[in-house]
């Protein structure tokens, strides 16, 4: 169901009640997050385009950043998409070398020149590594990020497993730039974040590559791999009520202010329930007769859109190992003070 009553010129809060929300339900949010749920920074809940619930915590306010770990992969999906709908890339099923014609791929990897941009948007594409076990911490210490990357897509395994790659994330952003000219992210503020109000994102360069600086208190803006890609599966920060806005844009059909940003098509493609439960580098999840669509970056970082209840959830957080899983808050305290 297309809305388009957002009211996206200024961010409004309304009563809970007139949203049909229980008031007192919402309530139990702050206590239970306080005591649970420590490494929450904020959260924004939208029901019927409107602000239904905002809190922040640890210090924090609804204009500080954070960075989302890998809910970046959902944004690269979405420029994907965008530049699809406005012709720099065919389609989907395009090959993922027809983008560096320059690179020569060992014979013996057969398998990496059947690659497609879908394979890499759904985690099926293979690699040399076991589910979950990818050494992101090589690809970080190397000079080429993308050949890196390209040496060992289509290795170990068959198309069409999944296998969770943020290196196969960041192919996606370099086939952004390869594609546009831009970087993904000077290509998300233009198309994306400007369009539906979001904050302009800034370069962020590091000068060093400890923990801190790659993923955690010291990220800014938008992280660049050294060759200046925008980092395709982490290292952008966005502010909690952006968060929000980019999950109603998805809500809504992609339409913002009576403007098409992202065509219906695509997120439809993105966020339709297969075996695997992921879309686009979207998590696909169904529980209860509860439909969602859900970004989620480590540490508990999420935007989750829920169709059926017309709700947005947007939860910023700071990193931690093992957090306490975010659907359990919304499944016990966010879903039961809908008013049917």
């Amino acid at each position: 169901m297309q809305r388009n009553y957002w009211p996206t010129s200024a961010w409004q809060a309304a009563d809970p009640a007139t949203l049909r929300m229980d008031v007192e339900k919402l309530s139990e949010l702050e206590p239970v997050i306080k005591s649970e749920y420590s490494n929450i920074n904020s959260i924004v809940v939208i029901r019927n385009g409107y602000i239904a619930y905002e809190n922040y915590f640890n210090g924090y306010s609804p204009d500080d950043t954070h960075h989302v770990a890998s809910v970046t992969k959902t944004i690269i999906s979405a420029l994907i998409g965008i530049a699809i709908d406005t012709g720099y890339i065919k389609n989907v099923d395009q090959k993922v070398l027809d983008f560096f014609p320059e690179y020569v791929p060992d014979t013996a990897d057969g398998q990496n020149r059947e690659i497609t941009l879908r394979h890499l948007l759904t985690m099926t594409a293979p690699y040399p590594f076991d589910d979950w076990r990818e050494p992101l911490d090589q690809m970080c210490m190397q000079p080429d990020w993308v050949k890196y990357t390209l040496d060992r897509v289509g290795q170990n395994g068959s198309i069409g497993t999944f296998k969770y790659s943020t290196a196969g994330a960041h192919l996606l952003s370099s086939i952004i730039t390869r594609s546009t000219g831009k970087s993904a992210r000077e290509f998300a503020n233009e198309y994306l974040f400007q369009p539906i109000g979001m904050k302009e994102i800034p370069n962020y360069e590091m000068t060093s590559f400890g923990f801190e600086d790659l993923f955690g208190r010291n990220v800014k803006g938008w992280v660049t791999d050294p060759s200046s890609h925008s980092t395709g599966g982490w290292g952008l920060t966005l502010n909690s009520r952006d968060m929000a806005r980019f999950g109603f844009l998805y809500l809504n059909r992609g339409i913002w202010d009576q403007n098409p940003i992202i065509s219906r098509t695509w997120i439809d493609e993105s966020t339709a329930m297969n075996p695997n439960k992921y879309g686009y580098l979207w998590w696909l999840h169904e529980e209860d007769g509860v439909i969602a669509y859900v970004a989620r970056g480590d540490g508990g970082n999420m935007i989750c859109c829920l169709p059926e209840q017309d709700i947005v959830i947007a939860i910023a957080s700071e990193f931690m190992m093992n957090p306490r899983e975010r659907w359990t808050l919304i499944k016990e305290h966010i879903i039961p003070a809908v008013i049917d």
